[in-house]
C-alpha cells in the first residue's frame, strides 16, 4: 500500500517492546540515515575561534647568553688576535734573519781565497781540465760533507732557540765552500769574470744563487751591480738550502749522517750544472791567454778545499 509503514518499521507487538513514536523522540528515528542534528549535544562541536584570540603563537622573549659562554667567546677572540700577532713577529723575525744571512754571505764572498790556473796547474801536474775540475769537485763535496756533519753533530741533542744559530753556521760554510768551488772551476775552463775582486765576487754570487755557470760572452751574465733582484735571488736560494738543510737538526747524531749526505748531494749537483755550462765556453789552455794572477783578499777565509798533491805537503 503506498505511504504504509514499512514491516521492518513497525511496532512489535510484544511486551516491553518501544511504544514510542515510530520517527522517535527526536524526530528522526531512521538507523540508515543517522541521527539529525538535534542529536548531538552542544558541549560535542569544536569551536571554531583561535584560541587565545589573538591569532599569533608568542613568542617567547630573549634570554641573556650565561656568563660562561661571554667570557668563552672572549678568550677564543683574544687568543686569535694573539696568534695573529704571533705569527706576524715570527715573519718579520725570519725576514730579518734571511737579510742578515745573506748581508753575511756577500761580505764573506770576497774574503774567500781563490786559486788560480796557473797555481792549480803547478798544485797539480800533468792533469788536463776535466782531471783537474774532478779534484776540485771531490775536494768540495768533502768539505761540504765536514761541514754538514759538525753542524748534525752539534745539534745531537737540539735545543729550539740554537736550531737558527746552526743552520746559518752551516749555510754560511756551504756558501763558502761551493763558491770557491765555482771560482777555481771558472779558472780551470778559462772563463775568469772580467773585474776587480769585487765584480768577481759579485758574479760568483750571481752563479751560486743561479746554480749556474757565467757567460762571459753576455754582459747580463756578468752584472756585477748587488742590485735588489740579486739580493732577492741570493735570499731564495738561502731560504731552499735552509728548508733542505732542516733534517740536518735530528737528534742522536741522526742529523750529522743526514747532513753529511744532503750537502755531498747538493754540492756535487751544483758542479755538475756549472760544468755543464762552462763546457760550452771552455777555452783550451794552449790558446788561452796569459792571464793576471788573482789579487789575495786582505782578510781570507778559512775554506777547505781540494786535497793537496804531493808538491804540497
Amino acid at each position: 500500500m503506498t505511504g504504509s509503514t514499512p514491516p521492518w518499521k513497525r511496532r512489535s507487538p510484544r511486551r516491553g517492546a518501544d511504544s514510542g513514536p515510530h520517527d522517535g523522540p527526536h524526530g528522526v528515528r531512521d538507523d540508515e540515515r543517522g541521527s539529525s542534528a538535534a542529536d548531538i549535544p552542544p558541549a560535542r562541536s569544536a569551536p571554531l575561534e583561535p584560541v587565545g584570540g589573538g591569532g599569533r603563537t608568542p613568542v617567547p622573549a630573549p634570554r641573556p647568553a650565561p656568563v660562561a659562554r661571554r667570557r668563552a667567546a672572549a678568550v677564543r677572540d683574544r687568543a686569535g688576535q694573539l696568534a695573529q700577532e704571533g705569527l706576524r713577529r715570527g715573519s718579520d723575525r725570519a725576514r730579518a734573519g734571511l737579510a742578515h744571512l745573506t748581508d753575511r754571505i756577500i761580505q764573506n764572498a770576497p774574503r774567500i781565497p781563490v786559486r788560480d790556473l796557473a797555481t792549480l796547474r803547478g798544485q797539480f801536474p800533468g792533469l788536463g781540465p776535466e782531471e783537474l775540475a774532478d779534484k776540485l769537485v771531490a775536494g768540495a763535496v768533502n768539505a761540504s760533507a765536514t761541514v754538514g756533519a759538525g753542524v748534525g753533530a752539534a745539534a745531537m741533542l737540539p735545543v729550539p732557540p740554537a736550531m737558527p744559530t746552526e743552520l746559518a753556521a752551516e749555510i754560511t760554510g756551504v756558501a763558502a765552500v761551493e763558491l770557491k768551488l765555482i771560482a777555481e772551476l771558472h779558472e780551470v775552463y778559462g772563463v775568469r769574470p772580467p773585474g776587480t775582486l769585487k765584480d768577481r765576487s759579485t758574479a760568483y754570487l750571481r752563479s751560486w744563487s743561479g746554480e749556474r755557470g757565467i757567460d762571459v760572452l753576455k754582459p747580463a751574465s756578468v752584472d756585477t751591480a748587488l742590485g735588489g733582484q740579486m739580493r732577492r735571488e741570493l735570499r731564495q736560494q738561502i731560504m731552499k738550502r735552509m728548508v733542505r738543510n732542516m733534517p740536518n737538526l735530528m737528534p742522536f747524531l741522526v742529523g750529522a749522517a743526514v747532513g753529511a749526505v744532503m750537502n755531498r748531494r747538493d754540492t756535487r749537483k751544483l758542479a755538475d750544472r756549472v760544468r755543464g755550462d762552462l763546457r760550452r765556453l771552455q777555452v783550451p789552455w794552449a790558446e788561452l791567454p796569459a792571464l793576471p794572477p788573482l789579487e789575495r783578499p786582505t782578510d781570507p777565509l778559512g775554506v777547505e778545499s781540494a786535497p793537496d798533491s804531493p808538491h804540497q805537503r
